[in-house]
């Protein structure tokens, strides 16, 4: 639900630390509610979240989301679409206060050049996100939604943060209405257990 990458994060803070003039990686700060990308914009930068959560998601044609997932401490984004040369393929929005590492666009592509540490977190993150995807999609095929609503809950409790209905039934893939079924239904069950 919420993916983090401590080796990345240790990775790139070991890069900022050694930088002499801290102009290849700068850190940024966000708000909630304000975007790290913006889905068909071209990336100036390739970003690792050093704190906070944000909420990678595709807006369609019909202004219907869906989220992808929820990235926390050493996640990148950026990446495909300054590997690809390609505008960005989703939206990534704060949902807490975040700080970023931002690389330089010049610096990333050297990195990827010359740093095989940056190549083999690269292929791990590319297989992180394959395997993720497929577990996801056969969670949501094989499981109700009432039991992942429970697991988001949970994530929600965790991280001391709040969704709003329509962000959790964007994560879900599911209406608003099934979203507040699945609520009701949950509901129902903690007053029968009490």
């Amino acid at each position: 639900m919420l993916r983090t990458n401590q080796a990345f994060l240790d990775y790139t803070e070991t890069l900022y630390t050694k930088q002499e003039r801290k102009e290849d990686i700068v850190i940024r700060h966000y708000v909630p509610g304000q975007r790290l990308l913006s889905q068909q914009e071209t990336a100036t930068k390739v970003l690792l979240i050093k704190a906070g959560v944000t909420k990678c998601y595709f807006t369609e044609s019909n202004d219907k989301a869906y989220i992808l997932e929820f990235l926390g401490a050493g996640e990148i984004v950026g990446d495909i679409e300054l590997i690809r040369h390609i505008p960005c393929l989703c939206n990534v929005e704060a949902m807490t206060s975040v700080t970023a590492y931002a690389f330089s666009v010049a610096y990333f592509h050297m990195l990827l050049q010359k740093d095989l540490t940056l190549n083999g977190l690269m292929l791990d993150v590319f297989a992180e996100r394959i395997i993720n995807t497929s577990s996801r999609a056969s969670y949501q095929q094989l499981h109700t939604v009432e039991h992942s609503l429970s697991k988001l809950l949970a994530m929600q409790v965790k991280q001391g943060m709040t969704l709003s209905k329509e962000d959790m039934a964007s994560y879900l893939g599911v209406t608003l209405r099934t979203l507040n079924r699945g609520l009701k239904h949950i509901a129902d069950m903690e007053i029968k257990l009490k």
